[in-house]
């Protein structure tokens, strides 16, 4: 992901217990996600569509150029708000005071501008300065620290039944609420406990995406390439999901080699419900690290690539809507470890098996202002014990995976959203629970904010953030 020049470090976190390998979630929690457009939108103009821009003498040529921008202020604080310890056994007992976390200045812009008949520009941007006691800040050698990073930036063309794409953009496969199997063609960054919402954590990629629409719209064949594949950014050093392992985690290094990913999606609808097939030739997101070289402080990053095949369908009925995903992943790794925030150490076992996964639930509307919804996830390694020495074991034993239940209600007509999320993993292992509150106040403030609590077992991912309380509010002013 390109950023801007800066004097410190990356991104906003969000956060999803027990992510898988490879796998991210689809369809979060909320908070401003990016813009996209659909595809089968078709962006042949009419002849006329310009007829009239003028009328209004008084409009200037600037104030129409600015039509085509969003721009969106926002001042944000976070922190854990209750004093507690952690006993990690042989290593003794921490003690995680309450503190301040983040407390930041961001900058938004987006701009869309159909330039031309059949023509479209779309990029979005974010600017952040790092006040005092935010960990950036005080990564900075207790000084302002700035960050800017483009999110996507593209360009399409339109005509009849193709669409292309080309430029910075995402692709998101699969159709289960919260986490799918089959998401994990973007990579993307963990870094806060302040929002959980995977649209901010997907991080772009230069792609070409071709998109074919069957006669009667009820067909489409999307085919991506990706020219420059990316990897799930390193943690930051300060942040409160690093882990510290005592060497440096640089980027991997292409060293002139050339890497490229593809992949095809054939969707099909009918009456009720969707289906969908799709084949990738993928490299996992997460890098895995080997140890440095004797007089060396970097580690040295590696990487895999493997095989996706999958499916997926939904099927609607009434206020029902079923989600349903299957994926087949050839020679990943099998011992990768990537818990949000962290990275995946090597280990003496060092094995490409084959992977079997599934993700499935539902979304159910309640009424016209209540909403709640199902995501689970479950993978399983194929001959997972074969070529293990006596003694090892892989991090991804038997079944694993995560849930995810969420709740929302907008009230005042929609001027005021509650929302409340319990998300844990299968082996039961850790709790994380989210309470939201959003406030319109009007056209163009807004509020909100957001308390998570933590709760994990010893030997979970998560125990170094058990009873943890984080609170986090964010006023924002949009034009």
């Amino acid at each position: 992901m390109p950023r801007f020049p800066r004097t410190g470090l990356v991104l906003a976190m969000l956060f999803s217990a027990a992510a898988p390998a490879q796998g991210q979630q689809d369809e979060p929690l909320v908070l401003d996600p990016d813009v996209s457009f659909d595809p089968n939108v078709d962006f042949g103009f009419d002849n006329d569509i310009f007829a009239g821009a003028f009328d209004e003498e008084e409009q200037s040529a600037t104030e129409a150029w600015f039509e085509d921008f969003t721009i969106r202020i926002s001042q944000s604080t976070s922190g854990q708000i209750n004093n507690n310890s952690i006993d990690l056994g042989a290593f003794g007992k921490f003690p995680k005071p309450a503190d301040l976390e983040t407390n930041r200045l961001q900058f938004n812009v987006r701009y869309q501008n159909p330039i031309a008949p059949g023509w479209l520009i779309q990029g979005s941007m974010w600017y952040r300065v790092y006040w005092n006691q935010d960990y950036e800040y005080t990564t900075n050698q207790d000084s302002i620290d700035t960050e800017g990073q483009l999110n996507d930036l593209f360009i399409q063309r339109s005509s009849g039944a193709h669409s292309f794409k080309l430029g910075r953009q995402t692709v998101v496969w699969g159709e289960t609420v919260g986490n799918s199997v089959l998401d994990i063609i973007n990579n993307s960054e963990f870094r806060d406990f302040t929002i959980i919402d995977i649209e901010d954590a997907r991080l772009s990629q230069a792609m070409l995406v071709w998109d074919f629409f069957g006669t009667d719209n009820s067909s489409s064949l999307s085919t991506f390439v990706n020219l420059y594949p990316e990897f799930n950014p390193a943690p930051v050093r300060g942040s409160p999901l690093f882990f510290d392992p005592g060497f440096n985690l640089p980027d991997y290094s292409r060293n002139g080699k050339i890497l490229l990913e593809a992949g095809t999606q054939w969707k099909k609808s009918f009456e009720g419900s969707d289906i969908a097939v799709m084949a990738a030739y993928l490299y996992e997101n997460q890098l895995r690290y080997d140890p440095p070289l004797p007089g060396s402080a970097d580690a040295r990053p590696d990487i895999n690539d493997f095989l996706l095949l999958g499916f997926s369908a939904n099927r609607a009925i009434g206020k029902l809507l079923l989600n349903f995903d299957l994926a087949f992943s050839h020679n990943i790794l099998a011992d990768s470890f990537a818990f949000p925030g962290t990275s995946s150490l090597s280990t003496p076992v060092n094995l490409r098996k084959d992977q079997i996964g599934t993700s499935f639930g539902f979304e159910y509307a309640i009424d016209n202002e209540q909403n709640v919804s199902l995501g689970i996830q479950a993978q399983t390694l194929l001959d997972a014990e074969e070529g293990l020495q006596p003694g090892q074991a892989l991090t991804n034993d038997g079944v694993f995976g995560s849930w995810l239940v969420r709740y929302s209600n907008a009230m005042r007509n929609g001027d005021l959203t509650l929302s409340a999320t319990l998300q844990g993993d299968l082996a039961a292992e850790s709790l994380l629970v989210f309470l939201g509150v959003d406030y319109t106040l009007d056209d163009n403030w807004s509020l909100s904010s957001q308390i998570i609590s933590i709760t994990a077992k010893s030997g979970s991912f998560l125990t170094v953030f058990d009873e943890d309380i984080r609170l986090g509010m964010t006023l924002t002013y949009s034009f």
